[in-house]
């Protein structure tokens, strides 16, 4: 059983992981529970614009208005998150700030209360126990999510960022080019 919820926190690969999918990659995850984990990776944009890909959320999409590889598990599942102005029905907040967007909605109908928005293909999931694993070996680090790295207009230096800003031995990691 988890001890605490980690839902809202963000996921920072270290550089011992050797998963090839989440090398240098930053999770935000959106459940977390005694029966496993779902994330998102938010610092893999993809080629496929959205205005390609799925036109009528184009008007909302944050910059760069890319389609983001969320994670290995079904990529053809789409996931929106959204940062709003307030309380909507479409919407299901995960943490202060973000988000998922229910895509089944009106895009139009968001416009004017979503302030940023992006659209993730697939997404990282975890079973029961096994991000608490994979956390204990030192896979990951864990630490405080803020609205502005989902909605990050420089997802490619979100990994140095994330790690600059918590300090220490953190940083050094984040400044060291063999690691980034």
């Amino acid at each position: 059983m988890t001890a605490q919820s980690l839902q809202g926190r963000l996921l920072v690969a270290t550089p011992s992981l050797a998963d090839p999918n989440f090398s240098h990659a930053v999770v935000y995850l959106l459940e977390h529970s005694g029966e496993g984990a779902i994330g998102i990776v938010v610092n893999r944009p993809s080629d496929v614009d959205v205005a390609d890909a799925l036109p009528q959320w184009e008007p909302l999409a944050s910059r760069p208005r890319v389609m983001f590889v969320g994670g290995p598990v079904q990529p053809e599942a789409v996931v929106g998150l959204g940062s709003s102005r307030g309380p909507l029905e479409h919407l299901q907040e995960v943490s202060e700030g973000v988000a998922v967007v229910d895509l089944r909605g009106d895009p139009l109908a968001l416009i004017s209360d979503v302030a940023e928005f992006r659209l993730f293909v697939g997404y990282a999931g975890w079973g029961e126990g096994q991000l608490e694993v994979e956390i204990g070996k030192g896979g990951w680090f864990v630490v405080e999510a803020r609205p502005e790295d989902v909605f990050s207009q420089d997802p490619e230096d979100l990994w140095v960022a994330v790690l600059a800003r918590q300090g220490g031995v953190w940083r050094t990691i984040s400044k060291n080019p063999s690691l980034n």
